[in-house]
This record gives C-alpha cells, sequence and structure tokens, in this order.
C-alpha cells in the first residue's frame, strides 16, 4: 500500500488522465508525458483547497494535452506520408476505469478507433478537448467549461460543431465483432497464402488502404483506393512475408488487428475496417516510433 495520500488520489485517476490525454493526442507516448506532468502539477500544488481531485486532474491535463496538440500541430503539418495513432491496446480495457454497462463501453472504444482518431484530428484543439470530454467520457458541460476557462455556452457551440463534423467524416463501420475478427483471420490467410484471387473477394469496390510509416519505413505515400489498385499493392507486400515473419491478431482500438514482427522485432501493424461482409478500410502502421510497445505487449 501506497502512504502516500497524493499519490493514492492520483493513481485513482490516471487511467480517466491516460484515456483523455490519448485521445486528444494519439499517441501513448505523448499521452504519458503529458500525465507525468500532470503528476508533478498535482504533487506540488496546494492540494487542500481541492474539493473534487477528479475534476481537478482532468482540468489540469486536458490543458497541457491542448498545449502539446498545438505544438504537435506544426510537426504533423510536415509529416511524411499520412499520419496515423499509435496502436493502443484495449484487450481489457479502453483507457478509463472498467465500464459495466456495455453501451457505455462500446462509446468509450469508439473514441478510440482509428476512424474516430483520423477524424478528430481535423478539429481544432479546443474542439477535440470538448468532443472528447463531452462524447467520450460524459463530462457536464460546466466543467468542461472550467477545464477549458471558457464560457458554458462556448463550449456547447464547440461541442455541437465537433459532433457535426465527427458525424459527417466518420465512416459508418458498424459490423459484429466476431464477423470483423473473422474478416480479418481470412484477410491473413490469403494474403500470407499468396491467394490473389480469395484476397481480392474480401475487398470492396471503393476499399482504401491507409499507410503510416512518417517516412522511417516503406510505405504508400499517399492513400490508395479501388479495389484493383489496394489488391496489386498488397500482392506485392505479400511477396516480401518470409518465414521469419510471426504475426499475431489481439484487440486494439476496438478492434481485432494484426500485429508482425520479423525476426522478433515489431514491423508491421493493420487493422481492417469491415461492413456488409467485405473490407472498406485498411489501416497500416509502419513507422517504427509507434510500434516501440508491441514487442512488451506478447512478451517479445
Amino acid at each position: 500500500m501506497n502512504a502516500d495520500p497524493a499519490t493514492d488520489v492520483f493513481e485513482e485517476h490516471r487511467p480517466v488522465l491516460t484515456g483523455v490525454a490519448y485521445r486528444m493526442l494519439g499517441r501513448i507516448t505523448d499521452a504519458e508525458d503529458v500525465v507525468q506532468e500532470a503528476w508533478l502539477r498535482w504533487s506540488s500544488a496546494d492540494r487542500e483547497g481541492v474539493r473534487e481531485p477528479r475534476a481537478y486532474l482532468v482540468r489540469i491535463t486536458t490543458r497541457l494535452a491542448v498545449d502539446r496538440l498545438r505544438h504537435l500541430r506544426s510537426r504533423r503539418e510536415a509529416y511524411v506520408g499520412p499520419w496515423l495513432p499509435e496502436p493502443l491496446t484495449t484487450e481489457e480495457a479502453v483507457g478509463s476505469p472498467p465500464v459495466p454497462d456495455a453501451a457505455e463501453r462500446a462509446v468509450l472504444v469508439d473514441s478510440v478507433s482509428f476512424a474516430v482518431l483520423v477524424v478528430l484530428e481535423s478539429l481544432s484543439p479546443l474542439e477535440r478537448a470538448v468532443f472528447v470530454l463531452r462524447e467520450a467520457f460524459g463530462f457536464p458541460y460546466a466543467e468542461i467549461a472550467a477545464a477549458l476557462d471558457r464560457t458554458e455556452p462556448a463550449v456547447r457551440q464547440l461541442a455541437g460543431r465537433a459532433r457535426r463534423h465527427v458525424e459527417e467524416c466518420k465512416p459508418r463501420y458498424d459490423v459484429d465483432p466476431a464477423e470483423r475478427r473473422d474478416l480479418t483471420e481470412r484477410f491473413l490467410a490469403a494474403a500470407s497464402g499468396g491467394s490473389i484471387g480469395e484476397l481480392m473477394a474480401l475487398l470492396a469496390p471503393d476499399v482504401r488502404l491507409v499507410s503510416d510509416a512518417g517516412g522511417k519505413a516503406r510505405a504508400a505515400l499517399r492513400t490508395i483506393g479501388s479495389a484493383d489498385k489496394v489488391g496489386r499493392f498488397l500482392a506485392a507486400v505479400a511477396q516480401e512475408v518470409g518465414p521469419d515473419w510471426d504475426m499475431r491478431i489481439a484487440e486494439f482500438n476496438g478492434g481485432p488487428a494484426v500485429a508482425c514482427f520479423v525476426g522478433g522485432k515489431p514491423d508491421t501493424f493493420l487493422q481492417l475496417e469491415v461492413r456488409d461482409g467485405v473490407i472498406q478500410c485498411i489501416y497500416i502502421v509502419r513507422n517504427p516510433d509507434k510500434l516501440s510497445g508491441l514487442s512488451a505487449l506478447f512478451d517479445l
């Protein structure tokens, strides 16, 4: 047991703080840095007058995340190729305390999906903060206004604008989890087995492939569209798969995904979005900076 009450309080709320920071920044490392800074401020603060530690800590974390997101924007504008989030395991958690209600957990899981996080990149830092706090965690508008030092009417306006934007841009990929995993397994088998015909049969006519390597590994520098182009790209990639490849399926960002290791080192992360029994979008992450945590998750 920890004898320090300040530490105990902070650790109690750490999952929520990490969840907020990750949804704001899309990177586990950036989220952890923000939470660590929040801890430093909490540990040195005058806590006698803090009546609601959770609200206080969320306010600190949100402001730090907004500041960091503003700083990262210029770096992301110069990013080589498409930008995708860092994969987050959701086997047992979704960046928040256990949620007993299935509907609430579904909302939390959806808020870390690649489809949603990519759309959130197009929001302003304040819009993103409001959307995350309101839609993912259900914070009252008054608390969000206090966290962002804005009036409640202004926060409501930001929330409405952000919600409309996400609804307009977010793809509709509602599908049974078992069906999505089955399609992932079939895709993996077809790709690794070199069965181009089976692979093409799994792709929607307007399928998209988005790959993120940040200029640090081989990947498509632009989004690839159409079954023909995506199929030919995947066929070329499949030819490079050798006996030293180790592929594992696990839940990341709310759905099944494939983590590929070459010689024991993480090489590629792949996740599918499906609808009507076919693949609508393929996300591929090859930036080594975003894959470094995979080895520990699979005990490699």
